[in-house]
């Protein structure tokens, strides 16, 4: 998500701000640097995105065209940037970070060559994904030995996939053809959280909360437990359509509480221990301004407000792998953000953890190695390109 929403939407957003007074670097403190930093290549315009990194090294996200008006879902493997393309449309992208499959499928969203015929902004220009609305409808997709596929609605115009697991199931969300009372202007239909899967154009939807309408996959497990949010329609992009952060089990979905807040309350991933983490308002909140912490959750201890880093009012866990690692960013006040990677309990900036030129604006996920994919700031050229951070092998 980019934070085009508020502030939280930068992350998914290829479009990374600027960042001052930002954390001195490890060549600056006398620190040995912890991660060695690669910016990924580009598609031709000045910003990219790494959003999700499996297992297996590949990295995952989206760069913009020349021109930074239409971008691409990019997969960055062996040193090459490769160019997925679109359905048809101008624009795609592996949107989140929980795209974890590793034999080689790819989840992610794009236009399609079709003009929505009810004019709606649906979630992935309206959350910010692409650089701008092309007035098309958008699908999510899985791409694999250099084929995408579109994936099926539940009878409406647009669908969204967010994540995968290894099974081959994918989370996301998709429309019917209600025409949904709760919906805010240009949406117009009903949608429901859903999994993709493992058969070609087989999609199960998911039930909201007892007393909700509609509903969002954002994340899936190996073990094929799916979280997500529960709420109203609204403009199909966070706020009260997140009431709810919900975990489905065996398609069953349960509250996972939130940390105070009445909207916003939205998970972004699962490991396979079933420890997930996201973002929760805090009290005070309305949709309308959201003031949201990093959260992790346990089935046994509930969900933990991950706190900030100094200085900073909001923050968003992104990622989290097999060892409880945590990949985020932290806002301040003025929507400048830093990369943070989280574990045993510390929450710790990422730019004071490398030598490199690059501001590191937010980590977006880390896998089971370690590394850690994401967004960042050049101020010597103003580009925003996408990064991969690799632990330093210590003697």
């Amino acid at each position: 998500m980019k934070l085009s929403y508020m502030t939280v939407m930068i992350a998914i957003s290829a479009l990374a701000l600027p960042i001052s007074g930002i954390a001195q670097k490890a060549t600056d403190s006398n620190q040995a640097p912890k991660y060695l930093i690669t910016a990924l290549g580009a598609l031709g315009g000045t910003s990219a995105a790494a959003n999700s990194i499996n297992d297996r090294g590949w990295v995952l996200g989206a760069g913009d065209l020349a021109g930074n008006t239409t971008s691409h879902a990019a997969l960055w493997i062996d040193g090459k940037t490769v160019d997925l393309g679109t359905l048809g449309g101008p624009s795609s992208s592996v949107a989140w970070s929980s795209v974890k499959n590793n034999s080689g499928a790819i989840a992610g969203i794009s236009d399609t060559s079709i003009v929505d015929p009810l004019g709606e902004v649906w979630s992935c220009a309206g959350g910010g994904f692409f650089p701008t609305s092309s007035g098309h409808t958008c699908q999510g997709f899985v791409w694999k030995d250099h084929i995408m596929r579109a994936l099926p609605t539940l009878g409406g115009n647009n669908g969204f996939a967010a994540g995968d697991n290894n099974a081959g199931q994918i989370a996301g969300w998709a429309e019917n053809t209600t025409h949904d009372p709760t919906c805010v202007a240009p949406q117009v239909l009903q949608f429901e959280a859903v999994v993709y899967g493992p058969k070609p154009n087989e999609i199960q939807p998911l039930p909201p909360l007892a007393g909700d309408v509609d509903g969002a996959a954002t994340a899936i497990n190996n073990q094929g437990q799916v979280v997500g949010i529960s709420g109203i329609c609204g403009t199909a992009v966070g706020g009260a359509t997140a009431t709810h952060a919900v975990l489905w089990e065996n398609g069953s979905p349960i509250d996972m509480g939130n940390l105070g807040g009445v909207a916003w309350n939205t998970p972004t991933a699962i490991n396979n221990h079933g420890v997930v983490v996201g973002f929760s308002d805090l009290p005070g909140d309305s949709a309308a301004s959201p003031n949201y912490h990093a959260f992790i959750w346990t089935k046994a201890g509930g969900m933990t407000d991950l706190g900030t880093l100094p200085g900073d009012s909001f923050s968003v866990a992104w990622g989290i792998n097999e060892k409880g690692q945590v990949a985020g960013q932290s806002i301040d006040a003025s929507g400048a953000s830093r990369a943070f990677i989280w574990q045993n309990g510390v929450m710790t900036d990422l730019n004071t953890l490398v030598e490199s030129p690059l501001s590191l604006v937010y980590a977006n996920d880390i896998n089971d190695s370690g590394e850690i994919a994401g967004g960042a700031y050049n101020a010597a050229t103003g580009n925003s390109p996408a990064f991969l951070a690799v632990p330093v092998k210590t003697p």
